[in-house]
């Protein structure tokens, strides 16, 4: 059911929980009070019979409707609507899944609007149900219980991101070469946190400029300044991540440099070491060739070779022959090529 819970509470108790929503406007009318109602993904016919019940404005209907909004606080006269981006961790696929989390908060009233399965916000009507004091506090207390919830679960995100960029550091060094596609995977997500966290300090600021003229509980103002430092913490641990993966994605460069001279410098000498072993290759075939061509020419069996009656026609054909390939010898080595 798109209503998760619907209740009515008076001094910090809860006094009705009514079955309907037009049970809901009708007790809070009768006993005061003032009403939370948590939805889960509502109709249109249900959103717009809330809105009509607590004069929430058109626009900020859209936006609750229409979802997909970054995280944002816009005041509507007397009314707060909030936008907030949860998230959680899921260690199975190591990755970040993010949610979003819309309040409106005003004069007797706090509507939750969940989009997605975070935050429990059961959780949070409990321990606000065990803690009458805060409750009692009114409306306001419901929207401090909703960004407490929103930004502890930011916690576990956090440890999450940083032992995935330890487990990054690791794969740098071993020459994984699946380590570029995760550092790029895991500085989107850290981008994703980073736009659902970093909106929050600015929101706690424009609540803290709105303590005085709307008259906010002093003690609440403490609660919602204390998650402020935690949101502030976060927000930076964000920015140290995303600096610490811009370094990996340097280091990794340098490192795929390194290895690229290191091939080309082995293919170089490897290359070198080819065309030496082909000069002294080549240079042989040279020095052998000068003989065989001449023994090739008085090895024809022709009869008309006035040579063939030299009596120095066989050692001066070896003179030539040692002297031909001893000439090219000297000539290759003169030249290193030998």
């Amino acid at each position: 059911m798109p209503v998760i819970d619907n209740a009515i509470y008076r001094g910090g108790a809860r006094v009705a929980t009514p079955s309907t929503l037009e049970e809901t406007f009708e007790t809070r009318e009768a006993h005061g009070g003032f009403a939370w109602i948590g939805l889960y993904r509502p109709t249109t016919t249900e959103l717009d019979a809330v809105a009509s019940e607590f004069g929430l404005h058109p626009l900020a209907v859209e936006d609750a409707r229409k979802g997909h909004q970054r995280a944002k606080l816009e005041r509507y006269g007397e009314t707060l609507f909030v936008v907030l981006r949860p998230a959680r961790y899921l260690d199975d696929v190591e990755q970040v899944e993010f949610g979003e989390l819309h309040v409106f908060v005003g004069p007797g009233f706090a509507i939750t609007i969940r989009h997605a399965e975070s935050p429990d916000l059961a959780r949070v009507r409990h321990r606000l149900e065990a803690t009458p004091e805060l409750l009692a506090k009114g409306p306001e207390a419901v929207l401090y219980a909703v960004l407490d919830e929103v930004v502890d679960e930011y916690s576990p995100v956090d440890a999450g991101l940083e032992n995935d960029i330890d487990e990054i550091e690791e794969q740098l060094f071993s020459g994984d070469p699946e380590v570029t596609r995760r550092i790029y995977d895991l500085a989107s997500e850290v981008m994703d946190f980073q736009r659902a966290t970093r909106p929050l300090v600015d929101m706690f600021g424009a609540l803290e400029r709105g303590f005085e003229k709307y008259d906010v509980d002093l003690e609440l103002q403490r609660y919602l300044r204390d998650v402020k430092d935690h949101v502030i913490r976060i927000v930076e641990r964000g920015e140290s991540f995303r600096q610490l993966l811009q370094n990996a994605l340097q280091v990794h460069a340098t490192l795929v440099g390194q290895r690229q001279n290191e091939e080309m410098k082995r293919l170089t000498e490897t290359s070198l070491a080819q065309s030496e072993q082909t000069k002294k290759i080549s240079s042989w075939a040279a020095i052998i060739f000068a003989p065989t061509l001449v023994a090739s020419v008085y090895g024809m069996n022709f009869t008309h070779m006035p040579e063939l009656e030299w009596g120095i026609g066989y050692p001066g054909a070896l003179v030539l022959m040692g002297a031909f390939a001893l000439t090219l010898y000297l000539i290759f080595k003169r030249r290193n090529w030998l």
